[in-house]
């Protein structure tokens, strides 16, 4: 929302300002100030400044009250600071509400642990990126509608560096490999995704072995891209699909604990102070259970 101020409000406190224009708390006004989510002549500027005359404000957060609930889930914290957090999140998670699921969520547990989240959607706060439900690991989560929009730059620009290792059906004879093949919904079940040149996006997943056992292979992927079940939909593609994965490996499920895949290192430039920051985590105990099951096997 833009708004541009007029002769009537000149030396008016810019925090006064909009508590009035937008019916909102004048607290609730100073905490998005602070973290960058008002914008005056496309700079950030401080809560008691003096607006002028023809002085464009920009509001970058939501006006209306989330309808999601908090709810007191346990969070595995690696970071976290005024701006941004790096969380673990465990195998069994959804990130955000979806299809009518508003709560049980990553997102329901960040909204339990601060307040201070950005708003670029309103039942996504927080969310810059986001893994499936059954894939653990590292996710960044940004704090402000300013660090969001830095770090969704950084994504599209390929700047944010991220790993996972999976385990694989099948002995992967090359050392490494380079999968380069659009991705879009599946034309016969809309819950899947699939290799398609129709209404597809690129995408390109990078792979290299790290071990081979008797009938499987973990391997080290790092994505180019980031699409919906990119790593799941690209192994099985090239006829290697990951182990115990419901979706697209129904012949090889040995548990309910979801497709051999973890997110264990992400790598960035913080948004506000530039420094490279990252972070490492190993699998959880279920990931490893059944990866001592393929190689004893």
């Amino acid at each position: 929302m833009k708004i541009v101020v007029n002769n009537e409000n000149v030396n008016v406190r810019l925090d006064v300002f909009l508590s009035k224009e937008l019916d909102k708390t004048r607290s609730y006004i100073d905490k998005q100030i602070k973290y960058g989510n008002v914008l005056v002549n496309g700079s950030s500027v401080k809560n008691g400044y003096s607006l002028k005359e023809d002085d464009t404000i920009d509001v970058n957060f939501s006006l209306e009250e989330s309808k999601l609930e908090k709810e007191n889930i346990p969070l595995d914290i690696f970071y976290e600071d005024e701006y941004i957090m790096v969380v673990n999140k465990p195998s069994g998670l959804v990130v955000h509400p979806g299809n009518g699921n508003k709560s049980h969520t990553l997102v329901n547990a960040l909204m339990y642990h601060t307040d201070n989240l950005s708003e670029s959607e309103s039942d996504r706060p927080g969310i810059v990126h986001r893994i499936d439900k059954d894939t653990s690991g590292l996710l960044l989560i940004s704090k402000t509608n300013l660090a969001h929009n830095i770090l969704s730059l950084d994504f599209q620009n390929k700047n944010i560096k991220r790993k996972y290792i999976a385990l694989v059906e099948g002995v992967i004879t090359e050392e490494k490999g380079k999968i380069n093949a659009p991705i879009g919904r599946d034309t016969k079940d809309r819950t899947k995704m699939m290799v398609t040149d129709k209404n597809s996006k690129q995408a390109v997943t990078n792979f290299e072995v790290i071990e081979r056992y008797k009938n499987s292979t973990l391997i080290r992927c790092i994505l180019e891209t980031g699409r919906t079940h990119q790593i799941r939909v690209h192994m099985s593609y090239i006829g290697h699909p990951l182990i115990n994965d419901p979706v697209y490996n129904k012949k090889h499920v040995i548990n309910d604990f979801g497709q051999m895949l973890h997110a264990y290192y992400i790598g960035f430039n913080h948004p506000i102070t530039k420094e490279f920051m990252e972070f490492t985590v190993e699998p959880p105990k279920e990931f490893n259970e059944i990866l001592e099951m393929f190689k004893n096997s």
